[in-house]
């Protein structure tokens, strides 16, 4: 059953109001071999994830309709989805943001621009504790 295990592909659900945005973690994300899912908010991206129950959720933070503070704290909240990782993807780059963020929930945080590099290593840094 092992080898079976080592072969499932990596599921990422993407929370991304940005087109733009969107389409480069989805391509970063499909290079990497993993099955990619996208939602345009936090409500949307909250459902999804209750439903593909996905290994990695990369949450923006500013979105309409429900923001990802607010998604997350939903996730946390549900026994089925609490153990989910959620990577915060946000322009606020403030002191001290890093540490609210994780403190909130998030496995990690990354700053908006997201440079390809810094999206891989932490993508695998967090699938790499599950």
């Amino acid at each position: 059953m092992e080898p079976e295990e080592k072969k499932r592909t990596i599921k990422v659900l993407i929370v991304e109001d940005n087109e733009r945005n969107l389409k480069l973690f989805n391509l970063i994300m499909r290079s990497l071999g993993y099955e990619t899912f996208a939602a345009r908010n936090g409500e949307e991206g909250v459902m999804m994830a209750k439903e593909i129950r996905p290994d990695l959720i990369l949450m923006d933070i500013q979105m309409p309709v429900m923001d990802g503070i607010s998604a997350v704290d939903l996730l946390k909240a549900d026994e089925g989805t609490r153990e989910i990782p959620v990577i915060a993807l946000t322009s606020y780059a403030m002191k001290g943001d890093r540490e609210r963020f994780l403190e909130h929930g998030f496995a990690d945080y990354i700053a908006k621009p997201v440079s390809k590099d810094s999206l891989i290593m932490a993508a695998k840094k967090v699938l790499e504790k599950r």
